[in-house]
């Protein structure tokens, strides 16, 4: 049996819900299968978010890793295309750490790309209607973190991946703040894991960035 593990996040610092956890426990509460989904909501915590994704790859054997996190301010699906060993973190995370400038994974490469069809899935979101990038990105705080241990984690031959959401239209900060319903991110992250399933070889359009 196919097993999946998606995960999103806790809150973070004064928020009252994070989009990336919220989808995420949509995802599971209308997935039908075949595959076993597993889910789970990871601290906005350096140690402890790696340390929980790690537990959950050991204890389930998942065949396909997804992470998910918010970048408040995008206004799109992002799907992540580098995870880069750095932790540089302008702002302390929900246990008060921040370190600076030391890597996510002593003595690994220095980055990794995803071993996600990052371009299918950016095609197959946007053929559902639903804004999405490629990005290049995912930053230097807890989520490239976590992304950079997931392809760390995983045995050879597991993809693994990262995908940004925006706030959600439902929970967002303010009124003009740039956002998605939430069914529209849920539904994103459906098809993620559908296309990381069933396209084992990327597609070859350009996705390249000039900047």
């Amino acid at each position: 049996m196919t097993t999946v593990l998606l995960t999103g996040f806790e809150p973070f610092g004064g928020d009252t819900a994070n989009p990336s956890g919220a989808a995420v426990h949509l995802v599971a509460a209308r997935w039908t299968g075949p595959e076993v989904l597993v889910t789970a909501e990871l601290p906005v915590s350096f140690d402890g978010a790696s340390r929980r994704l790690r537990e959950l790859i050991a204890t389930h054997h998942p065949d396909l890793v997804l992470a998910t996190g918010l970048a408040g301010g995008r206004a799109a699906i992002g799907v992540e295309r580098i995870a880069v060993n750095l932790i540089d973190a302008r702002i302390p995370d929900n246990d008060g750490h921040q370190p600076t400038d030391v890597p996510s994974v002593e003595g690994a490469p220095a980055a990794h790309f995803s071993s996600l069809p990052v371009k299918a899935i950016v095609r197959d979101i946007a053929a559902a209607g639903i804004a999405v990038e490629l990005s290049h990105s995912a930053g230097t705080f807890v989520c490239n973190h976590v992304f950079f241990a997931a392809v760390e984690a995983v045995p050879p031959g597991v993809p693994a991946g990262f995908i940004h959401v925006p706030w959600s239209s439902e929970h967002a900060p303010t009124t003009d703040a740039a956002a998605l319903p939430l069914a529209d991110i849920a539904r994103a992250l459906e098809i993620a894991v559908r296309t990381a399933l069933s396209t084992h070889v990327d597609i070859g359009i350009p996705g390249g960035a000039l900047h």
